[in-house]
């Protein structure tokens, strides 16, 4: 007989977080400076899919993808393929797409339907919806009296969780709940999760695309930089609307910036500018006309926010632009490169017609093709590209628009600022970012400067 402690230990290994206090150092909040080297240098890269992706809740997908047992989607946890499946007992699973065995992929396509499970093409393992093995090509490793078969399976995702609807998953196990990672921040993504009884959806599938970018350009353009869209969207602004962007600035004097643990918002209250955007009439119409209900369920400053000139970032790399309807996920490839996960959300409940101008929107915008992402790749790829230069990389980059434009008398959540034409939140990313590199435990991170101030939530009809 096979000696029992001299089997292979096929138990899960999540590594732990360590402490780069000199990658830290790079982001300097008292300066509003940071350090070029974190967009480009590829050990800073292999240290952020440790402390950051290693740990951090990262989104998965939205629970309407795999309404059925057996329904699976693929994606990416940092650069870790990763199926994730809805369960017969109704509950969601997520796993290593990488065979125990010899590491090749168990699952080849993106998505799929009703699946039994998932086999190895190399030698045959095959494995159940809920990462068990099941059995190997011929039974041959079954004779073998040092094989345990009960032992092995695909690696499980430390814990899977849902937030109305978005499933987010994390490697860590001592991670806090994904309610306590996200904060009160919850008080604003219901601004796109919860302004309608009937929940949400995705719809039209997913566009995959690549920029030649580091990813965390994109995640904080999305928190926070609406300075932009003027000037770099003015011609597609021109071709779909016949004018420039308009920033809302009718309404400044009630725009802000909101951020928790890094996850940031930046709205103008306007109602419908980012909706406008989309060059659809009979939508500004349908957004304006729900204004009212949306006021009764959730209060006066989040009715603004539905449509409004507004974008979000969820603390690594999933964004949203509310009034356009379009989530995205910035998955890492490399310190210069990201795949571009884009879905169209809305709720379930809108008459079809509604639903088919938002996904046209998306097209329209932002995607591949569209007028507004072409813009915005074209910026990051440069930015990521210049900042390589070896002298370039030593000069500091500058994030200090609105440093005295804090907001403490706000009962809003989190930390406000006033004007949604600032740098606040690309500063509070950023901190983030260096608290993540700085700290190993979650009792410190989530003590940190980024954690939210004390307050209690505003009433839902404010």
């Amino acid at each position: 007989m096979c000696d029992a402690k001299a089997r292979p230990d096929m138990r899960p290994v999540y590594p732990k977080a360590g402490s780069y206090p000199d990658f830290a150092d790079l982001v300097d909040d008292s300066r509003a400076q940071v350090d070029r080297r974190v967009f480009i240098d590829r050990a800073i890269y292999e240290a952020e899919l440790r402390q950051i992706f290693g740990r951090a809740w990262l989104f998965l997908a939205h629970e309407s993808q795999i309404p059925n047992p057996g329904d699976f989607v693929r994606t990416y946890m940092g650069e870790d393929d990763v199926i994730v499946v809805r369960q017969r007992n109704g509950r969601i699973g997520a796993y290593l797409n990488s065979c125990p065995h010899r590491g090749n992929r168990v699952c080849m396509v993106d998505s799929g339907k009703k699946a039994r499970g998932f086999i190895c093409n190399y030698h045959g393992w095959s494995f159940g919806i809920d990462g068990r093995l099941n059995g190997t090509d011929g039974k041959v490793y079954d004779k073998d009296p040092g094989f345990e078969k009960s032992a092995i399976g695909l690696t499980p995702v430390a814990q899977v969780a849902s937030y109305k609807g978005l499933v987010f998953g994390t490697f860590d196990p001592e991670a806090p709940s994904l309610e306590d990672y996200f904060g009160p921040f919850t008080w604003y993504l219901d601004v796109m999760l919860d302004n309608d009884e009937g929940g949400t959806e995705f719809i039209g599938g997913c566009v995959k695309s690549t920029v030649e970018c580091n990813w965390k350009f994109p995640a904080e353009n999305f928190v926070g930089d609406i300075l932009h869209a003027f000037w770099t969207h003015q011609s597609g602004a021109e071709a779909i609307l016949g004018g420039a962007v308009d920033l809302g600035s009718r309404y400044d004097e009630r725009a802000f910036q909101a951020s928790v643990y890094g996850h940031g918002i930046e709205t103008n209250l306007d109602k419908v500018g980012n909706t406008r955007t989309l060059g659809f009439p009979e939508l500004n119409d349908y957004v304006l006309g729900r204004y009212e209900a949306v006021k009764a369920r959730l209060g006066e400053v989040r009715a603004r926010m539905v449509g409004a000139v507004s974008s979000c970032t969820v603390f690594p790399n999933f964004s949203f632009l509310p009034g356009q309807a379009t989530f995205r996920v910035w998955h890492p490839k490399g310190p210069d490169r990201i795949d571009l996960y884009t879905w169209t959300l809305v709720n379930k409940n809108m008459p079809e017609r509604i639903k088919e101008l938002y996904r046209k929107g998306t097209m329209i915008t932002f995607s591949p093709g569209g007028v507004f992402e072409m813009d915005d790749g074209e910026n990051w790829e440069y930015c990521t590209k210049a900042n390589q230069g070896w002298v370039t990389r030593h000069q500091k980059l500058h994030y200090g628009l609105g440093q005295d434009s804090a907001w403490s008398e706000s009962d809003l959540p989190g930390h406000i600022h006033r004007g949604s034409l600032n740098d606040a939140n690309q500063r509070q990313f950023y901190k983030r970012w260096a608290e993540f590199m700085r700290f190993d435990s979650w009792g410190d991170l989530q003590r940190a400067e980024t954690a939210p101030p004390a307050k209690p939530l505003p009433q839902a009809a404010e």
